[in-house]
């Protein structure tokens, strides 16, 4: 068994996907004609994101507004957290946390994309 791919529900696929292409540099790897289900190219597993619509068409009962408190986040990987926090936030995203040296020898800070996904844009531990 592999972990293929992780669906996040929002209202716009088609801004999502424009977003994280422009914040993060990640390439659409598909948009369905209908606009309501894509994904990026993110590596081994995908990161998707399916449209609110989409969902209630097929009987899925979904959040359609981020929590204020989310129960977890995306982490992006980079060796320079400052370029990338620096892009996110040109791109559209709302700074979270600054940039911050953790104990353990990593580099993070968080920001918030437009559609509420909490995302932590680090360094590699250690």
């Amino acid at each position: 068994m592999i972990y293929r791919y992780t669906i996040l529900y929002v209202a716009s696929v088609p801004d999502t996907l424009n977003f994280y292409q422009a914040a993060f540099g990640f390439e659409i790897g598909f948009l369905h004609e209908g606009g309501d289900y894509g994904e990026l190219l993110t590596g081994s597993t995908k990161l998707a994101f399916s449209s609110h619509a989409l969902m209630a068409t097929i009987g899925k009962e979904v959040a359609t507004t981020p929590p204020a408190k989310p129960s977890y986040e995306l982490a992006f990987e980079t060796d320079d957290v400052a370029a990338a926090l620096a892009r996110a936030v040109a791109a559209g995203a709302e700074p979270v946390k600054p940039i911050t040296e953790m104990p353990w020898g990593q580099t993070l800070a968080y920001v918030r994309a437009p559609e509420g996904t909490l995302i932590e844009i680090c360094t590699p531990v250690g």
